[in-house]
């Protein structure tokens, strides 16, 4: 029997099919999971490059970028393909920093694979497309983080119901004012 709550799972918690791409993108994030991910994709040759990106934060000693960078290097991503945006503070300045960055280093990306916390999926896609032109294409590769939350658990835990409605909560006041202008640009 489906839940009533079965459309904000469908919403939230989603992934795209992959395929080759530019460059792997990380909103940031203190999780090893999001490295793994994005370093297995790597290696299986979906793309030449890494950016994670992040700036100080308490949850790691150094920069969310150096955390995840140090990840990627233990698992095998050479220093070169991995990198670098080390400045933000929040998803938008993620997005915004990460595209300045593949500007100065002359990458134009058609293709985006974005590696993200499960739950963060659609919030993490919509950040993207505001701050990255149109003709971007994105896929989406989800991934549990060290929360363990998920689509099939999220409802049945007070912390996790409550990560997943503070995302949802985000999209709508974050991206309302957005709405207008993604129709304008059509």
């Amino acid at each position: 029997m489906p839940y009533p709550f079965d459309c904000i799972s469908e919403f939230m918690f989603f992934e795209t099919a992959i395929e080759t791409s530019d460059v792997i993108l990380i909103p940031g994030g203190s999780h090893p999971q999001l490295m793994e991910r994005a370093a297995e994709l790597y290696h299986q040759g979906l793309a030449p490059y890494i950016l994670p990106s992040g700036g100080p934060t308490p949850n790691v000693s150094s920069t969310e970028w150096e955390f995840l960078r140090d990840v990627g290097l233990n698992l095998g991503v050479p220093e070169s393909s991995i990198l670098r945006e080390d400045k933000a503070t929040n998803t938008f300045e993620n997005a915004r920093y990460s595209w300045e960055s593949l500007q100065q280093l002359g990458i134009n990306p058609r293709k985006a694979i974005l590696v993200c916390k499960s739950y963060f999926a659609r919030r993490a896609l919509l950040t993207y497309q505001v701050e990255f032109p149109s003709e971007v294409e994105f896929y989406v590769c989800s991934v549990t983080d060290k929360t363990g939350t998920t689509r099939d658990n999220w409802f049945l835990d007070e912390q996790k119901i409550n990560y997943v409605m503070n995302e949802l909560t985000k999209i709508g006041q974050y991206f309302k004012h957005h709405i207008p202008n993604w129709i304008n640009n059509k």
